[in-house]
């Protein structure tokens, strides 16, 4: 392997993207295991599970419980799948590794995930960061930007949409603003939860069908630009009701994943004269994602993310608010909802004083952007200084190690 190159691990609660700094692509997969009801003898470690042959039913091991890595069993196991020949095979001792931890990670948790880099995956050097810092790199280096003369942006928000959580977090030249992040206790768990609730109690008990459900949210769901009028289109009788949507199940025989199609449509996969099992998707297409704007609609008394970016912004220099309000970059899962973009541009420009401009930027592909971000760091001069070497580990043990990378 070239000296350059290093390892780059985005340890996302719900995928982990992975690959070497020279891949032009990660690899994303599941990071839990699960298990079928159909199954039960066998675990399905990662993306193991498109062999499993009824995925109804399954249940998520998961290594992270409310955005933290809790369970070290299950992330060892899925780690060890992960660095395996059969899915990214990686020999640490000549090969730097890049991970990401949690915004605001327990020093308990910071030790015991370098402990078991170093003693059990034999790292030479281990590079911690935040998805959300490399997200910001990413950004500030990337020639994209809508900057006049290719000039890099000085500051940026990035709001990152994850599973468990949703942060906005304020830089300023390359430095998070600690006292402006903002948490809002949404993420793409509660948006599928919420969505099995829902089908659950108007159509068809789906609360033990998590993977099932998390991919009706992925293939359905919009964001509204217009809640009130989408709710009154959404109350009329279909072919008026131009939101409603059929959503076919999986089969699992003949399909494995499920579609969307009109109410009138007849077809698909499954067309062999035996009737297909459908949910009917009208309102709740556009009202799961109205909970990353609006927490308040399930309980979770908080501000949406327009006002926590406004809020957040607000919070910074005076003089760095025009420059925040035109580079805000949104990523995770949640960020992949068609209509995101505008409605987030549009809500905070509705916040902003006039006399700013607000840009708000979605990546092309927002799960994944922030590994990017650190394979470009990886590549950048910093990238060595910051990495903890094996030596150091030795001499001096994990709690000095975070002590003294801690930014």
């Amino acid at each position: 392997m070239g000296d350059n190159n290093a390892f780059v691990l985005d340890n996302g609660a719900f995928y982990a993207k992975l690959g070497l700094s020279d891949d032009p692509e990660p690899k994303t997969i599941l990071n839990c295991i699960t298990k079928a009801k159909s199954e039960r003898r066998r675990p399905f470690i990662g993306n193991q599970i498109e062999e499993c042959r009824d995925a109804s039913g399954l249940f998520y091991i998961l290594c992270f419980q409310r955005g933290y890595l809790v369970n070290w069993d299950v992330q060892k196991t899925v780690w060890d799948y992960l660095f395996s020949p059969d899915c990214c095979p990686v020999q640490f001792a000549d090969t730097p590794l890049l991970i990401t931890e949690p915004l605001f990670n327990f020093g308990s948790i910071q030790e015991a995930m370098l402990e078991i880099l170093y003693e059990e995956y034999d790292c030479d050097a281990v590079c911690k960061s935040t998805a959300i810092d490399l997200a910001a790199f990413n950004y500030t280096h990337s020639e994209q930007t809508d900057q006049p003369e290719g000039k890099r942006p000085l500051a940026c928000v990035v709001v990152e949409m994850g599973f468990s959580f949703t942060h906005v977090v304020p830089f300023v030249k390359g430095c998070k603003v600690r006292e402006a992040i903002r948490r809002i206790d949404v993420g793409g768990k509660v948006l599928t939860n919420h969505l099995k609730e829902i089908i659950s109690y108007r159509q068809l008990n789906v609360m033990d069908e998590s993977y099932v459900i998390n991919q009706v949210k992925e293939d359905s769901c919009f964001v509204s630009q217009n809640f009130n009028e989408d709710m009154r289109i959404a109350r009329k009788r279909f072919p008026d009701n131009t939101i409603l949507r059929e959503y076919v199940l999986p089969d699992y025989t003949q399909i494995r994943r499920g579609f969307l199609r009109k109410p009138n449509e007849s077809g698909g996969a499954g067309d062999g004269g035996e009737e297909l099992q459908t949910v009917r998707l009208g309102n709740e297409r556009f009202v799961i994602p109205e909970i990353l704007f609006h927490p308040s609609d399930v309980g979770i008394q908080q501000m949406g993310v327009p006002e926590a970016i406004v809020d957040a912004i607000n919070l910074c220099p005076e003089e760095t608010r025009p420059h925040l309000f035109a580079n805000i970059v949104v990523c995770g899962g949640c960020a992949l909802f068609p209509g995101m973009q505008s409605r987030v541009e549009r809500d905070v420009r509705a916040l902003a004083p006039d006399e700013y401009d607000v840009n708000v930027t979605v990546p092309e592909n927002p799960i994944t952007y922030a590994w990017h971000g650190g394979k470009k760091y990886s590549q950048s001069l910093s990238f060595m200084k910051s990495c903890m070497s094996r030596n150091e580990y030795e001499e001096y043990g994990t709690r000095h190690l975070v002590e003294k990378y801690e930014s």
